[in-house]
């Protein structure tokens, strides 16, 4: 911590990756993605680091129950980590409750430098002192430290297995208190059905789940199904149990490109053909062919398949003459702030080891990991004396196979007493340790 000691406030990192494909492969990609983790951690030199995860597990979570063991223990014993001397870790494992399961893990770190950190209990409606090094897993939804929950079945009908919902854990550093809240959205189940409007009905999906988290969060309302079963799902009313507090969501939000935009754009010089499927003639693949030039095919689509001749409009300047068709969060400018994107697409990358840069031909390239903050936590992100931001909004491991998706950061500066001040009991304080 020597080269930052002089720094004014303290050094937040939040990071979120999606890590499904870290367990297919864990001699080549969970290496590459620990090495690049810890390097950035050692960049950044954050005194907290909160690290959300999805998809915990991958797809089969029960064969992977030691790999996860194995990547938790080396977060927390491992010498480039052995200065953050407490940390709370909360895994979603509970995979035989298909109603509940999230796959969900979120990590926090505190750097020995770091004094009086409380973390929320949100039962006792306190804060408590955190010490030491926990792991808490299974039925977290018993907890008292957080909030979890999964989306409603009816959020995404076309999906029977979703894992998709969000945990909270609410934190006070320096006096000021924030929300920390991990995510995971609907992805697009078809690449030919997201073409088809503009925008798609998977970004409706994901407007409608984003919004019912907000809600909660915003002091605002809440679902009271739980306590009233014969309310339909998703009945808000108002709810006053927490305090309102700055909020920073995020994880996986499954934000795609406007694809109906992208492709006009792609390929407005080309033919489009139509195969339908023998069985339901549902449009099953579309090809766009140059109209000269022996009609080069330029791309193809079907429900899983993306494959456009040339991906270096997608890694060209980052990206970001595609940020245009970025629509997604424009719906919640009023609510939720994101720094400028600087980095390239963070999904579907490669999960061959030796191909770090290179996207798979299976979705168009997305910037479907993303930070985003209420903008009264904006407000807490510390100016230097020439009034910008000392701030970094990017991404982790560009030249090296990370899995199918890159990590997001962002690491920034909160200073001491800034925002709302922690509503706490002394006694509490003094008294109660996790």
């Amino acid at each position: 911590m020597a080269g930052k000691a002089a720094a004014p406030g303290v050094g937040i990192l939040l990071v979120t990756a999606n890590v499904g494909t870290l367990f297919d492969d864990t001699e080549n990609l969970q290496k590459n993605w620990l090495r690049e983790f810890y390097q950035t951690v050692h960049a950044q030199k954050p005194q907290f680091l909160s690290l959300h995860c999805q998809e915990v597990g991958g797809k089969n979570y029960e064969a992977s129950m030691a790999h996860v063991d194995k990547l938790v223990k080396d977060l927390l014993s491992s010498d480039a980590m052995k200065e953050f001397n407490r940390a709370r870790v909360y895994l979603d494992e509970n995979y035989k409750s298909q109603e509940n399961f999230t796959a969900l893990g979120s990590f926090y770190f505190l750097h020995e430098s770091l004094k009086n950190v409380y973390q929320y209990d949100f039962k006792a409606k306190k804060y408590r002192k955190v010490t030491g090094k926990e792991i808490y897993s299974d039925t977290l939804e018993s907890t008292p430290m957080l909030e979890k929950e999964k989306f409603p079945q009816e959020f995404f009908p076309e999906s029977k297995s979703s894992r998709k919902g969000f945990i909270r854990t609410r934190w006070c550093i320096t006096d000021c208190a924030f929300d920390l809240v991990n995510i995971h959205l609907f992805h697009d189940a078809s690449n030919v059905i997201a073409w088809e409007s503009s925008p798609s009905i998977y970004s409706g999906i994901r407007q409608k789940a984003l919004s019912y988290v907000l809600n909660r969060f915003s002091g605002m309302q809440r679902d009271m199904k739980s306590q009233n079963p014969s309310l339909q799902h998703g009945t808000s009313v108002t709810d006053h149990r927490f305090e309102k507090v700055p909020f920073f969501v995020f994880g996986d939000f499954n934000f795609r490109l406007d694809l109906k935009s992208v492709v006009e754009t792609l390929c407005a010089k080309t033919t489009m053909q139509t195969v339908h499927a023998a069985d339901t003639n549902a449009v099953d693949k579309l090809v766009f062919r140059e109209s000269e030039n022996d009609r080069k095919v330029v791309l193809q689509i079907e429900k899983k398949l993306f494959e456009y001749f040339n991906q270096e409009v997608f890694r060209d300047n980052n990206g970001t003459a595609l940020l245009e068709f970025d629509k997604e969060l424009s719906v919640f400018k009023d609510r939720l702030y994101e720094l400028d994107i600087t980095f390239p697409p963070s999904y579907p990358y490669s999960e061959d080891s030796s191909q770090g840069k290179q996207y798979m031909n299976t979705r168009c390239p997305a910037w479907c990991d993303r930070i985003l903050m209420s903008h009264s936590a904006k407000e807490l992100l510390l100016k230097s004396e020439n009034d910008e931001r000392i701030v970094l909004y990017d991404h982790i491991g560009p030249n090296i196979c990370m899995g199918d998706h890159k990590p997001v950061f962002l690491s920034f500066r909160v200073a001491t007493g800034a925002g709302k001040r922690c509503q706490h009991n002394e006694k509490i304080y003094r008294e109660t340790t996790l």
